[in-house]
């Protein structure tokens, strides 16, 4: 047996270890799970936080429900689209043939194109409702024919200048016409409403004419007005040069009775902010409109019409327009084939007013007046056969443009044929020679006109090579056409508009019973009646409803 102390020494030797019971380790590593969980989650959570806020850094000009975005152009462009507000009317905007035209539209379409996104077209029917529409964040800009001035320009951002214009008060040929502004009465003058002219009224109001006076007339804009002139029902307005123009090739009894502002400058608005990102955009775009020529051609296409406006001239063809042009117009929509049968209606007015038997001392004979050589290379056997004439006029005409350059813009390759048409295409290239000779731009109509007169003075055509042409008659020639294409285009998009207008007002018209219309449904039934049709009219989308600036 083993002593005690033996034994002990024998016995292995055991630390002492702490007591623990399972529920504790349970207990203890759920808790590092815990803690390892909530480490990991807050890291997740920063990183989804800085993320957003990346997010929101870089998405921060498009979220629509943040306001406006600090740079305008950034946000049209993620928005992908320019919302433009303008009126109807022949130089601003207007739908003929269900294709779209006007100056404005046609500068705001590449503008939209410049800046890479799709052109948002608002029409609105005054100048007030336009400015309402900037003032409401419903538009990015305006686009109406505009005219610059110092009460504008402490609200709103005036963009570059494209041309400018005079207003001037208007009265009907055979009324009363007014030397001066003064004495005139609200009665008298009606302006449309937010008009550029208020102001200039106002101006001369407090200096030359203190009884001067005028109302504003909220429910119509300046081509209402202006019909309203031509109507009887009112005698005075006040329109700028260009809508007066442009109104009187398809109204000549509008007449100009004197001018109340100098020429103005015409521009776009858009809101007044620090931010100048779209005014530096459109600066730059009108830059390169005018350096490459593309704005010089575009006002050249709708504002080169001329203003020697001719009251008889214009009287005469619109009463050829109202008689005779309907049994003409078959056969002009049948040979007009690569133009508009309406500017062929125009070349023919000028050649021959429509005569089939027309002849000149010339020798050249028929509807298109063409020589006997013109005629027999053609294989005509009667020039004053209508049908004939035509069909071998357009021929002639077609050939013409086929020799144009292929440098010359499209739609001004026209303009060229019917000056080469009148004159010889020889004596066009000689035109197109001088033009450059003296640093012109001979693929622009504009620069190539301004030399055809020169072709008849000799100083000029003794160094050409084709030497002397009439070359100012070829001029002529091309812009009476001109005017004469616009005003038979304006008076057929007029009759549209009325009947349109007309069938409105019979669709709004109820079927009732004659002894129904008794005297107490006559009092309300026309002004309801008036105001269904110009509400049925005004979704027709009209033609020519405005001409404001």
């Amino acid at each position: 047996m083993l002593p005690t102390g033996a034994f002990l020494s024998k016995m292995p030797l055991n630390l002492r270890q702490p007591f623990t019971f399972s529920g504790y380790t349970q207990l203890r590593n759920s808790t590092l799970q815990k803690i390892n969980y909530l480490k990991k989650l807050k890291i997740n959570y920063l990183l989804i936080g800085v993320v957003t806020l990346l997010l929101a850094a870089a998405l921060w000009p498009s979220l629509p429900w943040m306001g406006k975005p600090e740079n305008r152009v950034a946000g049209i462009i993620a928005r992908g689209e320019l919302r433009v507000s303008t009126i109807n009317s022949p130089l601003t905007y207007a739908a003929i043939n269900n294709k779209d035209y006007g100056l404005d539209y046609e500068l705001a379409k590449r503008f939209a194109d410049y800046l890479g996104v799709k052109l948002k077209v608002t029409v609105r029917q005054n100048i007030s409702q336009l400015f309402d529409d900037l003032d409401a964040g419903k538009t990015d800009m305006l686009a109406a024919g505009l005219v610059y001035n110092t009460e504008r320009v402490k609200n709103y951002q005036a963009g570059p200048t494209y041309y400018s214009v005079s207003q001037q008060l208007v009265y009907r040929v055979g009324g009363n016409r007014p030397r001066t502004l003064a004495g005139i009465n609200a009665e008298q003058l009606a302006i449309a409403p937010g008009h550029v002219a208020l102001n200039d009224l106002q101006a001369l109001k407090e200096s030359k004419y203190p009884d001067l006076n005028w109302r504003v007339d909220e429910k119509r804009g300046t081509t209402a007005l202006m019909q309203a002139v031509i109507d009887g029902t009112l005698e005075y307005t006040v329109a700028d040069s260009v809508a007066v123009s442009l109104f009187q090739r398809v109204h000549p009894e509008l007449a100009v009775a004197l001018d109340i502002s100098d020429e103005q400058p015409v521009t776009w608005f858009s809101e007044k902010s620090e931010d100048n990102s779209l005014s530096a955009a459109m600066l730059d775009f009108f830059n390169s409109m005018k350096e490459d020529g593309t704005l010089a051609r575009l006002e050249e296409k709708y504002l080169g019409h001329g203003n020697d406006f001719d009251y008889v001239d214009t009287r005469t063809f619109l009463r050829a327009v109202q008689n005779t042009l309907p049994d003409l117009k078959p056969l002009f929509e049948k040979y007009a084939r690569q133009i508009d049968w309406r500017l062929l209606a125009a070349i023919a007015w000028q050649e021959s007013h429509w005569d089939p038997q027309a002849t000149s001392p010339t020798g050249v004979r028929g509807m298109m007046m063409l020589t006997r050589n013109t005629a027999q290379s053609l294989g005509l056997t009667d020039r004053t056969d209508a049908e004939q004439s035509l069909d071998g006029g357009m021929r002639y005409l077609q050939d013409m443009m086929a020799k144009v350059p292929e440098a010359i813009p499209k739609e001004e390759r026209i303009w060229f044929a019917l000056a080469a048409y009148n004159m010889g295409y020889a004596h066009m290239l000689d035109a197109m020679a001088l033009t450059k000779k003296q640093k012109g731009n001979p693929n622009s109509w504009s620069d190539v006109k301004q030399r055809l007169p020169l072709l008849s003075q000799k100083p000029y055509y003794s160094r050409l090579k084709y030497g002397y042409a009439r070359g100012h008659e070829a001029y002529a020639y091309v812009e009476n056409i001109r005017k004469y294409h616009i005003s038979l285009v304006g008076y057929l998009s007029e009759q549209e508009r009325k009947a349109a207008q007309e069938m409105a007002i019979a669709e709004a018209y109820p079927a009732v019973a004659p002894e129904e219309l008794d005297s107490e449904h006559k009092e309300y039934a026309m002004p309801f009646f008036k105001f269904r049709g110009e509400k049925l009219v005004d979704n027709v989308k009209l033609k020519l409803p405005t001409m404001g600036r």
